[in-house]
């Protein structure tokens, strides 16, 4: 009886995505639309897209694990600050910005940005194969941790589970595109809300309430930690910093500045619709961080309660990946349900918005400007729902045969994309000086540095890696700017007149003064 309430719960869920896939068909009849849904999509679903795709199976069941693991009930320090600065500031610093330099640029894509803004096709071309490339195995990895918790639930074969939630996604991002993917979001956003308080609430009874659960915890010596001088001190898993601060301010760079230069993220910002969906989508936003990523990571915090042989690998070393799932597993069947339901919900909002901006990358960015320099917008839009297939199809390759676990995967993709994108992005609004040499460095090192590091592990951490990679960016980009040729001063300055341009608001928008 229990594992049919699952199953109803979950086939409702899918009938629901479908659903709204072929219901948003008819906003998608043009590459516009498919890729933007026109500029104007409101603020609430603009704000739940760009929080469902930010959190998805990779934080849940990757991230809480393994970092609830190594620090404690520090790393909700992760959470606060995927809040402040993944959401927060990242929508009061780029949100309104992209909206107007994209519109005057009629830029889709964030290599089209680039493309335009630095007066280079070739840099947007060579940023649309970096953004495909290294999308691929972020993707891969929200598969991982979807299927593991299937597996719990269900018992469900790993590459049955990564094969179903591929077709569903590529019908209804193929179906509906960008509006699609925002209803749906829209949804799903609710259920990971109610989602994750209840799956708190739940594990933390299960260990006798919050207070016994914490008191358990300033028990367990931290024999492993990163820190030699702290090894074996009790206490350190509820403490304010954990045992590795150093490791943790990594984690925090990584998984909130990353948000700044990832294509898939900095989209949502190009469909905002207007001045309202950027107050309310920055208010709306930051609390769902605060709920999903606070609540992910202090969850996962109290992950070494449950050591059991479970979670060990066969060589005894820890499977972060499966130290979520051991949590939950002794939860009632219903709310088991939930949770498959919650991280489903998280995983195919990242995934559809993953999908579609690679397939819209490669089309608008790669094709349009080489091979296919003549096609008609029936011809793109046709093409970008083939390629959506083909990346999903891509994707569930590597996702069947993982290279390594979830959080690496995770953390050289956004190494390379934010190491490449983030800093010629964030400078290109702010900056008029910025070149296109130093674009290319920025592309070059982040890329370089990314590979470099998989191959050589000179930086043992993927994380500090990739946190350190997008740091080192924002420093290059205004140096190489200096001794690298000057943009034309003409275009740039028609470009930023953009933000110049005169709006009437009603008073109870911005007040001014009156004459007497």
């Amino acid at each position: 009886m229990e594992m049919a309430v699952k199953l109803v719960m979950l086939l409702i869920f899918f009938a629901v995505m479908i659903g709204i896939g072929v219901y948003s068909r008819k906003h998608a009849t043009n590459v516009n639309d498919y890729v933007l849904g026109s500029r104007s999509v409101g603020p609430w679903l603009t704000a739940f897209a760009f929080g469902t795709s930010y959190f998805s199976s990779v934080v849940f069941v990757g991230y809480a694990g393994q970092f609830g693991w190594k620090y404690g009930l520090s790393a909700t320090w992760a959470g606060i600050g995927n809040c402040l600065l993944g959401s927060l500031l990242a929508w009061i610093v780029l949100g309104r910005r992209t909206r107007v330099m994209t519109q005057k640029l009629e830029a889709r894509t964030m290599p089209e940005f680039f493309g335009k803004r630095y007066q280079s096709h070739s840099l947007q071309v060579v940023g649309s194969v970096i953004a495909f490339i290294f999308l691929v195995p972020y993707t891969a990895s929200v598969y991982n941790g979807l299927s593991r918790l299937f597996g719990m639930a269900f018992n469900i074969d790993y590459k049955l589970c990564i094969i179903i939630m591929a077709l569903l996604t590529a019908v209804y991002v193929v179906i509906g595109g960008y509006m699609a993917t925002a209803l749906n979001d829209f949804i799903q956003g609710i259920i990971m809300l109610f989602g994750i308080s209840a799956v708190i609430v739940s594990v933390l009874n299960g260990q006798g309430g919050f207070l016994t659960a914490l008191q358990k915890l300033s028990q367990i010596p931290a024999d492993d930690v990163a820190v030699p001088a702290l090894q074996g001190s009790k206490g350190l898993f509820t403490s304010f910093f954990g045992p590795d601060p150093a490791g943790l301010f990594g984690v925090v760079v990584l998984t909130s500045l990353g948000t700044w230069g990832l294509p898939q993220m900095v989209h949502k910002f190009y469909a905002i619709k207007d001045e309202k969906a950027v107050h309310t989508g920055t208010v709306v936003s930051t609390v769902f961080a605060f709920v999903i990523a606070g609540g992910c990571y202090f969850l996962g915090g109290f992950g070494r309660l449950f050591d059991t042989p479970a979670i060990y690998k066969a060589d005894g070393t820890v499977a972060y990946d499966s130290i979520v799932p051991q949590m939950l597993s002794t939860l009632p069947d219903l709310l088991i349900g939930l949770v498959v339901v919650l991280v489903f919900s998280a995983s195919m909002s990242t995934l559809s918005s993953l999908v579609l901006t690679s397939s819209s990358t490669l089309t608008l960015d790669v094709l349009k400007k080489t091979v296919m320099k003549d096609m008609s917008d029936k011809t793109q839009l046709g093409v970008m729902q083939f390629l959506v297939a083909v990346f999903t199809v891509l994707s569930v390759v590597i996702a069947l045969n993982p290279p390594t676990f979830i959080a690496q995967l995770m953390g050289y993709s956004w190494g390379a994309l934010a190491g490449s994108f983030l800093a010629p992005f964030l400078y290109g609004l702010y900056n008029k000086k910025v070149t296109r040499g130093a674009v290319w460095a920025s592309y070059i090192f982040g890329v370089g540095f990314t590979v470099g590091n998989m191959l050589f592990h000179f930086i043992k951490s993927p994380i500090n890696a990739g946190a350190l990679t997008m740091v080192l960016g924002l420093v290059i980009v205004p140096i190489v700017s200096l001794i690298t040729a000057k943009p034309d001063e003409a275009f740039v300055e028609d470009v930023f007149a953009s933000y110049e341009v005169k709006v009437l608001v009603s008073k109870a928008t911005s007040l001014e003064e009156e004459g007497n």
